[in-house]
């Protein structure tokens, strides 16, 4: 096992292109690490977005939580399988790792570690994990066939290679606000100009299939996210209108051509002009598959 200060480049490639650890990545992370970004990342939680995971799980597993970011999730499923397991947490930007570690020193938990990483290339032998994990991971990579393969290949036989990927094309939401379209539509350009595939939950099962996992080892499922108390609405709305004009996801929108800073503002708008009604409503659909690495 790395030490935490092991580094590796994150790397991917085009789905197109053969797969294989040597490649580098040419996708971009569209939010970027902005406090509008990790205050959803914090928010995650086993139960609201490991909900399939949750019966793989038990005392004495080993799991790789890959893309852990601020590890509210990692620290988690620690918990679900101590006594006696062990979890990695790996990220390919080391800064959003020390709250990582500071949020599981604070929860007292003993059995988990983290390390920076790259999902093409995991510096971990074969047949390392029982439990293999990514949560919203595979849709900001070039290679998210090659990235599995990667994941089967360090979890180990009996063991299962778990993914949840939101489907931005799914997202839907009340009352129609014109400037929710835009952000969309837009939100859907930056991140395929990026390199990433912001679809990616309808498609899971298929890449899992490309990656060697056999279609009856394949279990697709789908889960949401739904925001509607006056809360909910106000933490969602608010932090897609600061991440729609402050966040990395904002400049690359004005450096690709995307958009300029006048239609960003407009779209931030929208936001708070939904978060602000009495009857928003608005549901994240995510695909999910577990596949089971064959004894």
């Amino acid at each position: 096992m790395p030490d935490d200060d092991t580094a590796h480049p994150d790397s991917a490639h085009p789905e197109s292109a053969p797969p294989g650890p040597d490649r580098h990545d040419t996708a971009v992370y569209t939010h970027g690490h902005h406090d509008s970004v990790l205050r959803s990342h914090r928010w995650r939680t086993a139960a609201n977005s490991a909900a399939y995971l949750l019966p793989e799980l038990r005392p004495g597993r080993s799991v790789l939580d890959a893309g852990c970011g601020p590890g509210t999730l990692t620290a988690d499923l620690a918990a679900a399988v101590a006594p006696g397991g062990r979890v990695t947490g790996v990220d390919a930007a080391p800064a959003v790792l020390d709250s990582a570690r500071a949020l599981a020193a604070e929860r007292g938990l003993d059995n988990v570690r983290f390390a920076t990483a790259d999902v093409h290339a995991l510096d971990f032998p074969d047949d390392a994990y029982d439990v293999v994990h990514a949560h919203q991971l595979l849709q900001h990579v070039g290679d998210p066939v090659g990235a599995l393969r990667e994941l089967r290949r360090v979890c180990a036989p009996g063991g299962v290679v778990a993914v949840r990927d939101a489907d931005y094309a799914g997202m839907t939401w009340y009352p129609q606000v014109p400037a929710l379209d835009d952000w969309l539509d837009l939100y859907r350009r930056v991140a395929r100009a990026n390199g990433g595939e912001p679809d990616a939950g309808r498609r899971l099962h298929v890449w899992a299939r490309r990656a060697g996992f056999a279609p009856e080892d394949v279990t697709a499922t789908s889960g949401t996210w739904c925001f509607r108390s006056p809360a909910d609405r106000a933490w969602w709305s608010d932090l897609w209108a600061e991440r729609t004009v402050a966040s990395d996801y904002a400049r690359l929108a004005v450096a690709g051509g995307h958009a300029d800073e006048a239609e960003l503002r407009r779209v931030a708008d929208g936001w708070r002009e939904w978060g602000a009604d009495g009857d928003g409503w608005f549901s994240v659909l995510h695909g999910e598959v577990v596949c089971r690495v064959r004894p």
